[in-house]
């Protein structure tokens, strides 16, 4: 990331945005931009801990609930209580559930209904979008 603007992650300007993100990070989140798939080191990442949001540090999904979906994005069954909000995305001449941070409202992936048990949801993240805090 680059400078951290001193303004709070739910008011911040788009010049705000703009110097706190990567130009990638910026289109993903902000422009609800999408990372080719396969791209992500964080579909690798299999140490115990937490994923964030990169836009606000928002903790998202625990370790415990990745999955490998072969999709090439990370993946994950069950978000933190309160962590993500759905909006229905009608772009690309389909209909979907777009999953955003709960703080920041910055645009993370999609979730679909055909993860594994016990929720039956993937949630398909873009890796651009996300942090990942190692547990101590």
């Amino acid at each position: 990331m680059a400078d951290t603007p001193t303004t709070s992650p739910e008011t911040r300007s788009d010049a705000e945005w703009r110097s706190a993100l990567t130009p990638e990070q910026y289109r993903v989140l902000r422009e609800h931009g999408t990372e080719r798939a396969g791209t992500s080191c964080l579909l690798a990442e299999k140490r115990a801990g937490t994923f964030t949001c990169a836009g606000c540090g928002q903790p998202l999904f625990e370790q415990g609930t990745k999955f490998e979906s072969g999709t090439g994005w990370p993946s994950f069954f069950e978000p933190l209580d309160g962590a993500v909000e759905t909006t229905v995305d009608r772009s690309h001449w389909m209909v979907r559930t777009e999953v955003h941070c709960a703080r920041c409202k910055g645009h993370l992936g999609h979730v679909f209904d055909d993860g594994p048990a016990p929720t039956g949801l993937r949630y398909c993240m873009n890796g651009l979008a996300m942090n990942f805090e190692p547990a101590e």
